[in-house]
Parts: structure tokens; sequence; C-alpha cells
């Protein structure tokens, strides 16, 4: 078998799996966000009507900005239903990154109608709601569901990101997403914290005592 066809077979594999069990609506399920120093966690949900195959969907990471652009539009006019959950800075240094994460992945399924009978979560993290799921490690990778959810996500934080950087200009968020570039870290250096940092993570927190008042504000977080 090719490559390309078993990486076909497979992506089709555990879908057809859950619907075979009967259920109707599977929705996909995953994050963007769960490594930036700044900004929200972001997660998306996503029911793909069974049969509906959107050619070129994977998972986010693999394409560029644009193609994630025009995916996007594709995906949120032809699913059954999508919904994104976001959880900001304060709450991930509340509850911890993974905690916060499997917040906005329950937000983002709360909002999904019709509601989903079952989720397919990429990971290897349940989401604590009372839907019968699985969690697949590499899931963005082999369910084209959870692909969809990806781009959904990674989209919704990265425009996040760009309106942040008209708050906070000197860190460049529009470039970065507020993830621990070179650059990025330069900018806490230079200018200090923000209020869209994560005061919890390795990278601010070293910073927040020689802040010496250039803490940086804007809108509420």
């Amino acid at each position: 078998m090719h490559k390309d066809d078993r990486t076909a077979a497979d992506k089709a594999l555990v879908e057809e799996l859950i619907t075979r069990q009967g259920y109707q609506w599977l929705a996909g399920v995953d994050e963007a966000g769960r490594g930036p120093l700044a900004g929200p966690v972001v997660a998306g949900a996503v029911i793909i009507r069974p049969g509906d195959e959107i050619p070129g969907v994977r998972d986010s990471k693999l394409l560029t900005p644009r193609q994630r652009e025009r995916f996007y539009q594709i995906i949120t006019s032809r699913a059954v239903s999508w919904g994104v959950g976001i959880v900001g800075p304060r709450e991930i240094e509340k509850y911890n990154i993974l905690q916060a994460t499997l917040r906005a992945m329950k937000a983002a399924v709360m909002n999904l109608d019709p509601p989903p009978d079952f989720l397919l979560i990429d990971g290897i993290n349940r989401i604590p709601l009372d839907i019968p799921q699985q969690a697949i490690k590499k899931g963005d990778a082999r369910c084209p569901c959870i692909a969809a959810a990806s781009i959904v996500a990674k989209v919704t934080r990265d425009r996040l990101m760009r309106e942040y950087h008209e708050h906070y200009p000197l860190y460049d968020f529009a470039r970065h997403k507020g993830y621990p570039t070179r650059m990025h870290r330069e900018a806490i250096r230079q200018h200090g914290c923000c209020d869209i940092h994560r005061r919890t993570f390795k990278g601010v927190k070293e910073h927040l005592e020689a802040d010496n008042g250039k803490h940086q504000e804007g809108p509420g977080v």
C-alpha cells in the first residue's frame, strides 16, 4: 500500500469505527496555544457531516496562514456545527495550562448545536463531560474532524493575538503570537510584562520582580 493510501486509511479508520457503533454527530476537538508565554489557550470543536470530506484539511501546523484562513472559511460554512472555547492568562495561572486547556475544550464542545454524541480529542486527556469520548495521540494527523478543529482553534487564536498587537505593539504579538521566540523574550527583557503574559510561565515569571514599573497595561483579560 502506498504511503498516501495508508495515511488516508488511518485518518478514516477511527471515525468509521465510531460511526458504525451508532453515533451520528462525531465532534473533533483540538487546541491552540498551550506553549506561548502570552495570550489565551483556544480550543475548537467541529462536527463534520458523515461523508462530507474536505480535501486538504490536515493538522493546522502543517498549513500556511493563508491555507488555514481558507480552510477556516470552508469548515465553518460546511460544518454541521462548530464552536470555540477561550481561556485567558489569569485562568491559566490559576488552574495550570493542562486544566485550562481542558476547560477551553469543554467550552468549545458546549457551544456545539446540535450537541455531539461522541468526542474525538487530540492528545491523551479526556474532557470533563458526560459524553462518550476517546482521546487520540496525534489525533490531528489521524482524524479529519480533529484536524478541522485544530484549524478553527489556530485561526481564532491568531486573530486574537493580532488584535492584542494593537494594544501592546512593543511585543509584536502579530508576528510570533506569544510564543517564546528570541524576539519575544528580548521584548520582555526590555519592556517587562504586559497584562496578557502568563505570569507563572518560565520566561515570564523571572522578569516580574525586575519590571520596575514597566508593566504594560491594556484591556482586561
